[in-house]
């Protein structure tokens, strides 16, 4: 069931629960109001006629008394130089639907907490014991273990008849280099014997004179 109102110059759909902000309306926080009702909505049943629809009473009760967002007003006109700028802050009033008709809102009981129960004292202590004896273990901190160090495997040693062709080649080199320098040496250079064969020949010119 659902009813629309009118107050403040505006319509507004209210039903049992619902709040809304309308227009200030003279009354103090807390205060049950009427308000004038134009349409009823009861199922199927719809009631147009106004003057039957306020027959049903829409009460509301009233929860605060506030000013609204301010809402800037700027005035212009081109070519006169005329500017203006106004604030302006609503006075509202919010309210909150209690009955449509025979219709009421019922607000939902809180659910009660659970009530603690308190434990004896000496059972507090013995937990607290515990738990500090605990804590205290964990921070005692265990000696680091020491790992031992890697065994070095000694390195193997390739046999010398397992050469890379490179050696084989560079040892070739070398064995061809040594068997070449023996004839490369040179032989110390023969005496020249002409000398002695032109002093013989000329003794024996010198005796056949």
């Amino acid at each position: 069931m659902y009813a629309i109102v009118k107050t403040g110059g505006k319509q507004y759909k209210v039903a049992p629960g619902d709040i809304l902000e309308v227009e200030k309306l003279d009354a103090e926080e807390g205060k049950k109001i009427v308000l004038e009702a134009i349409c009823i909505v009861d199922g199927k049943n719809v009631e147009t006629d106004a003057s039957k629809a306020a027959k049903t009473k829409v009460e509301a009760v009233v929860l605060e008394q506030f000013k609204g967002e301010k809402q800037l007003v700027f005035k212009f006109k081109k070519r006169k130089n005329y500017k203006k700028l106004r604030g302006h802050r609503q006075q509202l009033t919010k309210l909150q639907i209690s009955a449509v008709g025979t219709e009421k809102f019922t607000p939902k009981a809180k659910p009660k907490a659970e009530a603690k129960v308190e434990e004896p004292k000496e059972e507090k202590a013995v937990k607290t014991a515990a738990k500090a004896s605990s804590k205290a273990a964990s921070s005692e901190k265990k000696p680091a273990e020491k790992k031992p160090a890697a065994e070095k495997k000694p390195a193997e040693k390739k046999p010398a008849s397992e050469k890379k062709p490179v050696e084989k080649k560079l040892a070739a080199a070398k064995e061809n280099a040594s068997d070449a320098k023996p004839a490369a040496e040179k032989k110390p250079a023969a005496k020249k014997e002409a000398p002695k064969a032109e002093k013989a020949d000329a003794k024996t010119d010198a005796e056949e004179k």
